[in-house]
């Protein structure tokens, strides 16, 4: 018989402002995803952002454009 697995704890999530390395400057490729959302939500972003920022503004324009989020079946 098979033990059941231990539940390991997910600890890979973390809030941008925990991060090490959350205060140096966005990346390529934040910018630019940054950029393409700005553009579908008919917004204007600074890229002259920290990635710890640009991360909550991801999500921000995640939620108002609905790209880059889970369908949940809809």
């Amino acid at each position: 018989m098979k033990k059941p697995a231990k539940k390991i704890p997910d600890n890979t999530v973390k809030k941008p402002e925990d991060w090490k390395t959350g205060d140096e400057p966005i990346t390529g490729a934040q910018a630019s995803y940054l950029q393409t959302l700005a553009s579908e939500a008919n917004e204007e972003v600074d890229t002259d952002i920290t990635k710890a920022e640009a991360s909550k503004k991801i999500d921000e324009l995640q939620h108002k454009t609905g790209r880059g989020l889970p369908d949940n079946g809809q």
